[in-house]
């Protein structure tokens, strides 16, 4: 079995970084303004493939085999470029992940029901954290619209 790809979107690419880590796929994201050379390294050091809009990436020896450039379009379009390239699904593992910062979710403890906002607290709704930045996860309305969107996606692919 093939592992899960890994990704590192460069920083114009926070949106789709953001839905690779909601669909469960372990996903850095460039920012601080890094150069390429060292986004590239990062990605041959960490075995990351590397997602950029920036075309000149192509001019790096480094890039060959690791880098998709992607063109200036809308979150969608980039959802299936990627989604196509890489044969993704993107509900298999979906909300494993932070969103934040990309560290995998576990199982909340006490502490973190108790930050959790109260009608988040349900017995029949589990609830998930971030160990790294204690950010608690649950169903709620954010939840629902960015599953909507990777079911939408999964559906574009695999059509019935």
């Amino acid at each position: 079995m093939n592992p899960l790809p890994r990704f590192l979107c460069d920083e114009m690419l926070g949106s789709l970084c953001r839905y690779l880590r909601a669909a469960g796929y372990d996903t850095a994201f460039a920012n601080n303004g890094a150069r390429d050379a060292d986004l590239l390294q990062q990605c041959h050091r960490e075995k990351r493939c590397f997602l950029t809009q920036d075309t000149l990436v192509r001019e790096h020896k480094a890039s060959h085999g690791i880098t998709l450039i992607l063109p200036h379009t809308t979150l969608d379009r980039l959802a299936a470029l990627v989604g196509a390239h890489f044969r993704l699904d993107w509900l298999k593992h979906s909300f494993t992940r932070c969103l934040v910062d990309n560290t995998p979710l576990v199982e909340a403890d006490e502490a973190a029901i108790a930050r959790a906002p109260p009608d988040a607290r349900r017995p029949d709704e589990p609830l998930r954290h971030c160990p790294l930045c204690g950010r608690v996860y649950w169903r709620g309305s954010h939840h629902r619209r960015m599953r909507a969107k990777l079911e939408a996606w999964q559906k574009a692919e695999h059509p019935p």
